[in-house]
This record gives C-alpha cells, structure tokens and sequence, in this order.
C-alpha cells in the first residue's frame, strides 16, 4: 500500500471526523520510501508475527500485511480503531490481530506467550510520550527479534547512548543489555502528516546472541542509581543493597573502578552482574 499523501490524509481524517491527537502522537506517515525502510530493516518475511504500536490509518499494517506477516496492532484511539475493522480487517485473511487499548499495558498488542516463543518482530511509529515506559515493559520478556521503531530522535539517542553522557540512562543499560544498535535512518518532518515540531529517527534494534533480561528488583535498583546520578555508586549500593551492595562494587574495582563512580560512567557489562 503507498501511503496516503497529504492531502489524501487530510480528507481521510476529514471523512473520518477526526483531529490528529498531539498528546497520542498522531503524526501519520506519508512517505513511502520509510515504509518500505522499516519493513526492509525489520527483514519482515511471509508468515512471521509482527507486532505494531499505534496502527493510525492503517499505512504500516497494510504493507506489513503485503509483505506476508501475521500484525498484532494495538491502537488507542476508539475513532481510528473502528476505522482499521472497516478498512482492514474484512481482506487481513485472519493475519490481522486488532486489539483496542493501551500499548503499555499490552506492550506486545495481545501476542500471547507461546507464539512470542516461536519469535516475533516489532514495527511501530512510537509515540514519544509511551516510548520510555512502552519499551522497559518489552525488555521485561520475551523479547521480540528485532524492534525497528520510529521515534523522536532525542528518544532513540537516549536509547542508543554510550556510557559517560547524560544521555545514557537507566534505559540506555536495559535496552543494551539485550540488543545491539544497528545502523538505523533520520527521518524529515515532511515524512508525517501533521508535520511534527522535532527530528524523528528510525531505530533498527537486533536482539543480542546472549541477552541479558534483568529482574524486577534489579531494574528498581538501577533505576534509583540515575535518578540520583550525581551521587557515587558506593554511597548509593551501600543504602539500597547493605547486603549485596558490597559485593558488586568488588567487581566494578576488579574492573578499574571505585565507588565514587557515578551511575552514567558504569559500563552496560558491568550493571548486568548487578544481583540484588
């Protein structure tokens, strides 16, 4: 399916009675070009499942169906809902899955556990506002093969940054742990119809051959490391794991550091020994 222009968008919504929502992230894609970009980097072959966040009008899902894959989509907004039933799902032949709701408490769009086992990929146009909490509930498992995402760029830098910056985060360290950054693509405001405000970026994300998921307790304890990154490791260890603590700051010495490191200059290896 060629994406709509933005014209063609504009009396699609116009038809539909419906006024593109900031706080959801609707920026629709109107460039055929990043289509078949993400559908060539997610590698999407005939019969794979493939999850999408935030269908929209339906332009993604479409090519993705064309390309042979089995969608789960989850899409927000009851309006564009009803209109991916019409449009879509009476020629999906069964290989679309449509689920009505929230992308964070269904982060994998209702793909149940047993097929996400057999493998799975994600392709999504993410809105900024889920994109932090969207992707830590996805690196909780089971952990898709690749994740090729469109995001604002300012996001996938979070994402794709190296320790030592202030950019790398407590999602830098999850997200790394699991999948190694491949060479993704910058992508216009012109590509998006409303054009948004901010630099976009397609994020080509491939699954580590030994990934590393952390437990829950794990994540609440890197997580408190870098909301307080100003304050050293040791001080921090010390008060959140007084029994384990001790432990890891032995290995980050082993590895030439002390525990007046702060959070951001600790390497992703080094926060996957972590125990707690």
């Amino acid at each position: 399916m060629t994406p709509l222009s933005p014209s063609a968008t504009r009396e699609l919504l116009a038809k539909l009675g419906h006024q593109p929502k900031r706080f959801l992230g609707q920026n629709f894609l109107v460039d055929g070009n990043i289509v078949r970009k993400s559908i060539e980097l997610a590698g999407v072959r005939p019969g794979e499942a493939v999850v999408e966040i935030g269908p929209g009008l339906g332009t993604l899902t479409s090519a993705l169906l064309a390309a042979g894959a089995e969608v789960w989509a989850v899409e927000k907004d009851r309006n564009l809902h009803l209109h991916l039933e019409e449009s879509l799902l009476p020629a999906s032949a069964g290989r679309l899955h449509l689920l009505e709701g929230d992308a964070v408490e269904h982060p994998l769009a209702g793909l149940d556990a047993t097929r996400a086992r057999l493998g799975f990929k994600v392709v999504a146009n993410l809105p900024y506002a889920i994109s932090t909490p969207w992707m830590d509930a996805v690196l909780s498992g089971p952990l898709p093969e690749r994740m090729v995402l469109m995001l604002q760029q300012e996001a996938a830098q979070r994402y794709a940054a190296r320790p030592g910056g202030k950019q790398f985060g407590a999602i830098s360290v999850f997200l790394q742990a699991a999948y190694d950054v491949a060479p993704g693509h910058k992508v216009d405001a012109s590509c998006f119809y409303p054009k948004p405000d901010i630099e976009s970026y397609l994020l080509h994300l491939v699954r580590a051959p030994e990934p590393h998921v952390f437990p829950p307790a794990v994540k609440t304890v890197i997580r408190a490391c870098f909301q307080q990154r100003r304050k050293q490791v040791g001080g921090l260890l010390r008060g959140l794991l007084p029994d384990r603590g001790e432990a890891w700051l032995v290995q980050l010495a082993a590895a030439g550091l002390s525990g007046q490191t702060r959070a951001e200059a600790i390497p992703v290896e080094l926060w996957r020994q972590l125990k707690v």
